[in-house]
């Protein structure tokens, strides 16, 4: 992980909210604000969202299951469990299938997308399986594990490992690009790295200076642009064919996720201190801050509703931290 204030990513949550934000269209005076909040309840940590466009579905990884709702209605679909330790999610819709990546016991379970129905676990050879992604050119699922600093590879329809491959350093979220491409944050290095899926070869690694600490990862497919977020309060933006920097620039404390809104030109990154931050892009090369939205505390995590321009993002109500301990010191928020 990348650097944290006091807000933890994955705290235990006694009352787990989805924020839903609005976020400024190309206009001249912004107007991004919090609609509504959506509650989840119960206990445990929540990690990634997953948007499902074509489904109207968004995921939500809780401890261990993760929650769906139709986002047509904002209401609840069903839940996915059991996902033991669940960090992210990833659906490969020509298949019926998802898939959940689960720190817990380093397994990946597969779901029917339709009835959410449980029909497999996979064991991961590899400690700590944390971002995951599906990879439409192969039919390959990609699971980045942070304990184990590689990515597993997953058949997407025999549901079996077919290796690992090693990235040289803790990998973070990743993108594809559908036709064969990876790029996957290292964020104890600062840097990313290109995979051919179809090979399975690294092709390049890039540095991320001045970034440091990258976490959340995004992709403009159509200019080939890759947004960068990192723990010392920067986005930077690459060139995804030879990883030139292209831009920097300032956003919040406490990043973990970027989304890109290719309808309306903006890059969307959301910060745990309490703020969304909305970059405008003007051309392939143009970068500029619109707005900082306010949000809520712990609101790190994001996922984009790409035709209707809205942001979930998901927090919990904190209670005070625990005592110090000689092994704690400066204990975290309950």
């Amino acid at each position: 992980m990348p650097f944290r204030p006091s807000i933890p990513r994955r705290a235990g949550a006694a009352l787990a909210t989805l924020l839903l934000a609005a976020v400024p269209a190309l206009a001249a005076e912004p107007h991004g604000a919090v609609l509504k909040r959506i509650p989840i309840g119960g206990d445990g940590g929540w990690d990634y969202l997953f948007m499902d466009d074509a489904a109207h579905r968004l995921y939500v990884s809780h401890g261990t299951r993760v929650v769906v709702l139709d986002t047509r209605t904002d209401s609840l679909v069903g839940e996915v469990a059991p996902a033991p330790g669940v960090h992210g999610v990833a659906v490969a819709p020509e298949l019926g299938r998802g898939f959940t990546s689960n720190g817990r016991d380093s397994s990946v379970t597969v779901f029917d997308t339709r009835t959410l129905a449980v029909t497999g676990r996979i064991a991961i050879p590899a400690r700590n399986p944390d971002a995951i992604v599906y990879d439409p050119a192969t039919k390959r699922v990609f699971t980045f594990n942070g304990g184990s600093g590689n990515a597993a590879v997953i058949d997407a329809v025999a549901d079996t490992v077919v290796t690992t491959v090693a990235l040289g350093g803790r990998p973070e979220f990743a993108a594809v690009d559908g036709a064969g491409r990876l790029w996957a944050n290292l964020e104890d290095s600062s840097a990313v790295v290109l995979l051919d899926t179809h090979t399975l070869k690294l092709l390049a690694r890039w540095p991320l200076a001045p970034g440091e600490g990258p976490s959340g990862l995004a992709l403009d497919r159509a200019h080939r642009r890759l947004f960068s977020v990192c723990g010392n309060r920067t986005m930077v933006v690459l060139d995804a064919a030879n990883g030139r920097v292209v831009a920097t620039l300032p956003i919040g404390a406490g990043v973990d996720a970027v989304a890109y809104d290719a309808t309306r030109g903006l890059v969307l990154a959301s910060n745990g201190e309490g703020t969304l931050t909305v970059v405008r892009q003007d051309g392939p090369d143009r970068y500029a801050v619109l707005e900082t939205v306010p949000t809520e505390r712990g609101a790190r995590t994001l996922a984009l509703d790409g035709d209707s321009g809205r942001v979930y993002l998901s927090s919990a109500e904190f209670g005070p931290p625990p005592a110090p301990t000689p092994d704690r010191p400066h204990p975290r928020p309950s």
